[in-house]
């Protein structure tokens, strides 16, 4: 291809994809301007409580494990036999 069309070709391309990336920058973070894009889901309150219940349970379990440790260690140190 002749460099004389190819490298236009290019740079057209290439600015074509920046305004696009302008124009759709969401993905999980902010949202779009304009009347482009919605508002992102972390943020929606559906979400918001799943991830709260999900950080909670995860909490729990990791309580549960520490004392379950704690207790074995306990136990290995003075039995109760």
């Amino acid at each position: 291809m002749l460099n004389r069309l190819f490298f236009p070709a290019l740079a057209a391309l290439a600015l074509g994809l920046v305004a696009l990336a302008m124009a759709w920058p969401q993905g999980l973070g902010d949202r779009s301007w304009g009347p482009f894009g919605h508002p992102p889901v972390q943020r929606t309150p559906e979400m918001q409580a799943a991830m709260k219940r999900e950080t909670e349970a995860s909490e729990q379990r990791l309580n549960q494990a520490r004392s379950a440790v704690s207790d074995l260690q306990t136990q290995a140190i003075s039995p109760t036999q």
